[in-house]
């Protein structure tokens, strides 16, 4: 798992950062890699944490927390200061995406982007790669199977998420560029029922424990292969981030299971999920972590801190 850098206290530093590391330590029970977030004032600092983290996340739209990144300034310098044997992720939307991809192309690096929304900033990507433009990128399921058609049904505040839920076509768009995405991701946030109720709903969705189900509907759908399906949540991601490789770890999936989606019944905490009601199949039966048994039939078998905190440098 790769955790977001904007949460209380935003991974800035290197006070943040030790705050993450001990946390893994005492409570993961996988591992997990944390991304370091960029700011306006930490260019000068950022590129001697990168062998601790698993890239550098810029934010150059804006979501949950405070790291918006605004202007060029601050996008450029990065590009140019973050090490290219590391990670730089982006969250960018439009006119950004093509800002942080011109920027990495300038400094001569790769650059990936998050969760594509929209028709066209997957035909951006397809057409900087065509120009031999280093960059990747990833969607999420809810940005595959939900659109801002889905909004009434799902309320104010649940429908809320970064990027937005766009319209059909552009989910749709998404479906026929399946060849340009490198990554399934989740985007996961498991904010509370009493949180995205509130006055003040906070932008996003609990995402893990659906996204195999649904992206095993593109298979169905002959969108893509089970190989196709294995590359963008397994191998892609391993070569995009540097994640070491683990021998003796391997999930165990039943793919003609039957169940149906129920936020009340699933291990996150946020107790909801915007696929609510719908008819999955295909479930993760067990998970053998370093050659340990880490979960079976709806169960964690390991205790808190077995996870470990991984990074580009560290393996």
């Amino acid at each position: 798992m790769l955790a977001m850098p904007n949460t209380t206290p935003p991974l800035i530093d290197d006070t943040s950062l030790a705050l993450a590391e001990a946390g893994i330590r005492v409570r993961a029970r996988c591992d997990v890699g944390v991304y370091l977030g960029a700011t306006l004032d930490n260019t000068p600092t950022a590129a001697a944490f990168a062998p601790r983290v698993a890239g550098l996340k810029m934010y150059l739209d804006q979501t949950y927390g405070n790291l918006r990144m605004d202007g060029l300034g601050a996008l450029m310098a990065h590009a140019r200061a973050w090490p290219a044997a590391s990670p730089l992720v982006c969250h960018a939307e439009g006119r950004t995406a093509a800002a942080a991809i011109l920027a990495a192309h300038l400094a001569g690096r790769a650059i990936h982007i998050c969760h594509v929304s929209r028709r066209e900033e997957i035909e951006l990507i397809r057409r900087a790669r065509e120009a031999g433009m280093a960059v990747t990128c990833e969607v999420c399921p809810h940005h595959l199977f939900l659109s801002e058609d889905d909004i009434p049904t799902l309320g104010k505040g649940r429908a809320e998420v970064r990027p937005m839920l766009a319209t059909r076509a552009d989910a749709e768009a998404l479906r026929a560029n399946l060849d340009v995405i490198d990554c399934f991701a989740t985007d996961h946030a498991p904010h509370t029922r009493a949180e995205k109720d509130g006055p003040t709903a906070p932008p996003g969705y609990p995402g893990l424990e659906t996204a195999l189900a649904l992206n095993l509907r593109l298979v169905e759908q002959g969108l893509i292969d089970l190989d196709g399906l294995v590359a963008r949540m397994c191998h892609n991601p391993r070569r995009i981030f540097g994640l070491p490789a683990q021998p003796e770890t391997w999930i165990e999936v039943d793919l003609d299971a039957a169940w149906t989606a129920r936020g009340a019944q699933m291990h996150t905490r946020a107790g909801w999920t915007p696929f609510e009601g719908w008819a999955l199949r295909g479930r993760v039966t067990r998970v053998v972590l370093r050659g340990r048994e880490a979960y079976a039939d709806g169960r964690v078998t390991v205790e808190p801190g077995f996870g470990r905190a991984i990074g580009w440098a560290r393996g």
